[in-house]
């Protein structure tokens, strides 16, 4: 019996060495698996970051070519109300210059019909 008993000691050892040893060839495959997908997602990460980069690149050049154009456009404004103000005087100048001519007409024809 006890040599039954050490025989069947033998196989439940073998068998749970078996056990162990495929045990350790699944975590090593599990943990090599992991590394694989760690590896995935940090390029997946990465493809991310630079994308978001380039995208935020993209938007501030675009802002700044929106900010250097409405600077232009404002200066466009001014130089147009400054010529438009400049306008009304010269205009403003004329009438009172044609006022002007138009008595000084009247006084010549007033004078020029006595």
């Amino acid at each position: 019996q006890l040599h039954q008993t050490m025989s069947e000691k033998n196989a439940l050892t073998k068998s749970l060495e078996m056990v162990q040893k495929e045990l350790e060839e699944k975590d090593r495959e599990m943990k090599r698996e992991i590394s694989q997908y760690k590896d995935i997602l940090n390029q997946i990460e990465k493809g991310y970051q630079d994308a978001l980069t380039e995208a935020n690149q993209k938007n501030e050049a675009e802002i700044e070519a929106c900010q250097d154009k409405m600077n232009s456009l404002e200066h466009f404004i001014i130089s147009q109300k400054l010529e438009i103000e400049n306008l009304k005087s010269n205009k403003e100048e004329l009438s009172n210059s044609l006022e002007e001519a138009n008595q000084t007409l009247g006084e010549l024809l007033k004078t020029k019909v006595r």
